[in-house]
């Protein structure tokens, strides 16, 4: 009987464990629900802060209780699975393409068709065409158990644990049949696709060229921590099957049924009856488009009786009872009265050109875009020039093509600057980037942007000290570069009289500051912001190379050799600590007290050797939890089966990795036979 009671625990803890899960629910059920108030109906009833701290005290049930974590858990938002690769997804029910109309006539006449083939009382729905991403979600039993897209409409990826990241998309749906699979288009909004394109422009990266590819890349990102933070959105059209049959007639009905169960439906579409009725809905679409928050590239056009649906058919890859009507871009000329240059973090040069206003897709554009001096050069674009703009996805303003019979007599081409801008050093373009970057390591431009990237939650994660304090901060001199920080409270009158500051706001500040010395060597490492060094590589240099001085010394061939690091990161790190700067940097950092070392907090050797492998659902751990168990334990955790591999530690819905691994003869073991080998 005592064996049993230690085994299940005793009634007291029973019960407790029933407490806290009754807490757990609640607070995932108030996270979900004001997440479906914020994305889907933009009507929040809580404050960021709120929002946050529930979410905080979540997590920290979370890393205490994993087993009481349910399905829908707001967690699995976040991100943090990275995959080898996406498994493959047969459509039960093929997502077939749209065929397209460009002009009032050919709308006309395939209504007009329609029309009198099957009746003069067909009713046409005309909605919003979203410029994303098509892709399916299936649930069962309420759960989001698939996210599929839609490839060639027969076959597509499994991309679960991006879609998993969308914040309008319900993990659980209450109410709904025991199946249920719908279809919808994944999109990025205006302000998030810009936001995305500055930082593409910052660090010399190519910039998106429209919403869709920024929706489709990060759709099909294989680390779904970066699908996380590209803030996708799903609009969700259609029902493709279900379990039972549902009371449901017409496409719109089909989305009020949606938009009852808690799906993010597209707004403002129009039922119409003629030729006409449908044309003016198109047009009056047209004319909204440029206030949407989202990008649209069209309306869609559909039979809105599904019953008729199936009298009218289609072929093997459109219906013939749906079109889609795409808009022409809109362009105007404006004049190029300069180019200006700006200064990133990693020290990237990116131009713009100003420009005379101009009302453009329903706002005044001043500034486009360059990218960078290859672009100013393929399109030979001179101050003084007569340009076509448009917006890019309807966004972000860029040169379409110059005018250059009206280039005035004395134009001459634009000279890219061969010094910074900023602080007047020598800048240099390396083999095979588009980007020049300025050389100087105490670029006052580099320097602002490397303090907030230092500072942010990923790095030193130093809470108080946000972009207008950072350059308030470099302004006054009172910071020369990050290692300053750690020599603030030299300054503190000096912060304190500062605006927004105060002393209750300068004693947070400062506390912020001395908790960060503990971050340890991969959050500094990452926070330096040493060019492609990401979180994730940071930490796998840190295991490699425990303390600073290790790898300040380390030779670039053997680091290459470290996993997920390779040449072009080995070659950026040495060449970042071969400059004396950044070395003193670091020696600097170390003297004030910032922990240069890693701590990998293995507790045992018990898997000393082994490559293990996780797949499927497990009871007891969330993915990251199991990975730092073996970690913690000498192993190391693949996501890949090879035959380097150990052990595959199969959960519920193994799939393709535990077949693997039996047809290569590598061990499959269970949770219960993994806690087993712990236990020995």
């Amino acid at each position: 009987m005592e064996d049993q009671l230690s085994l299940f625990g005793s009634a007291s803890e029973t019960s407790e464990n029933t407490q806290i899960a009754e807490k757990i629910r609640n607070l995932c059920d108030y996270l979900n629900h004001n997440s479906y108030l914020y994305y889907v109906l933009d009507r929040p009833e809580i404050t960021d802060h709120e929002y946050d701290m529930a979410f905080r005290e979540l997590s920290d049930l979370a890393a205490q209780y994993p087993n009481l974590m349910p399905a829908d858990s707001p967690l699995a938002r976040v991100g943090g699975q990275v995959l080898s690769g996406f498994t493959k997804v047969n459509h039960e029910v093929p997502m077939q393409s749209l065929e397209d109309l460009f002009s009032e006539e050919e709308v006309t006449a395939w209504v007009s068709d329609l029309m009198a083939k099957y009746g003069r009382d067909i009713v046409f729905s005309v909605e919003h065409k979203i410029d994303g991403l098509s892709a399916s979600v299936l649930y069962r039993d309420g759960i989001l158990v698939r996210g599929a897209t839609r490839g060639n409409g027969l076959v597509g990826e499994d991309v679960t644990e991006n879609m998993r990241t969308i914040g309008s998309l319900p993990l659980s749906v209450k109410g709904a049949p025991q199946m249920l699979e719908v279809r919808g288009e994944v999109y990025i909004s205006k302000a998030d696709f810009a936001e995305l394109n500055r930082q593409a422009d910052e660090n010399g990266q190519q910039p998106f060229a429209n919403p869709r590819n920024a929706a489709a890349g990060s759709l099909r990102q294989l680390d779904s921590r970066i699908a996380a933070k590209r803030h996708l959105n799903i609009f969700v059209f259609n029902i493709q099957r279900s379990s039972q049959e549902l009371d449901i007639h017409s496409h719109t009905e089909g989305f009020e049924y949606l938009r009852s169960l808690g799906f993010k439906v597209i707004q403002g579409y129009r039922k119409c009856n003629t030729p006409q009725e449908v044309w003016d809905a198109i047009c009056a679409i047209g004319e909204e488009r440029s206030a949407l928050p989202y990008d649209i590239d069209g309306a869609v056009i559909k039979v809105d009786d599904l019953s008729l649906r199936s009298t009218i058919g289609g072929t093997s890859h459109a219906p013939k009872w749906a079109v889609a009507y795409k808009y022409p871009p809109e362009q105007q000329p404006t004049r190029v009265t300069d180019i200006t240059i700006q200064v990133g973090r990693t020290g990237v040069l990116t131009p713009t050109a100003e420009l005379e206003p101009v009302r453009l897709a329903g706002s005044t554009v001043s500034r486009a875009t360059l990218h960078n001096a290859d672009y100013i050069r393929d399109k030979d674009i001179r101050i003084g020039d007569t340009v076509w703009v448009q917006k890019a996805g309807d966004i972000i303003p860029e040169i379409v093509r110059v005018e250059t019979n009206l280039r005035p007599a004395d134009s001459i081409p634009y000279v890219f600057p061969t010094t910074c801008p900023v602080c007047g050093s020598e800048v240099v373009r390396e083999n095979q980037e588009v980007a020049w970057r300025c050389t100087a390591t105490d670029c006052p431009a580099q320097l602002v942007r490397s303090l907030i990237h230092y500072v942010q939650r990923d790095a030193m994660n130093i809470e108080g000290l946000g972009d207008a304090l950072a350059e308030t901060l470099v302004k006054e001199h009172i910071i020369s570069d990050v290692a300053d920080l750690y020599r603030l409270s030299e300054h503190r009158d000096q912060i304190e009289a500062l605006d927004k500051m105060g002393a209750k706001s300068t004693d947070n500040l400062l506390e912020a500051i001395e908790r960060s010395k503990e971050s340890g060597l991969d959050k500094l490492l990452y926070g330096l912001g040493i060019r492609h060094v990401g979180k994730h590589t940071a930490r796998m240099i840190a295991k490699e190379y425990p303390s600073i001085r290790q790898l300040m010394d380390a030779d670039e061939d053997r680091l290459a050799s470290v996993e997920d690091v390779g040449p072009v990161i080995a070659h950026s790190v040495t060449q970042y600590f071969s400059q004396p700067g950044n070395r003193s940097l670091a020696e600097r950092l170390e003297a004030y007290g910032v922990k240069v070392t890693y701590d990998n907090g293995q507790v045992s050797s018990r898997f000393a050797g082994m490559n293990i492998v996780v797949t499927g659902k497990l009871e007891n751990f969330g993915r990251d939890q199991i990975k730092a168990v073996i970690e913690a334990h000498g192993g190391k955790s693949s996501d890949s089966v090879s035959k380097k591999t150990t052990y595959v530690l199969a959960g519920e819905n193994s799939g393709s990795k535990e077949t693997k691994a039996r047809q290569l003869g590598i061990p499959v073991i269970s949770e219960k036979e993994f806690m087993e080998m712990l236990e020995d």
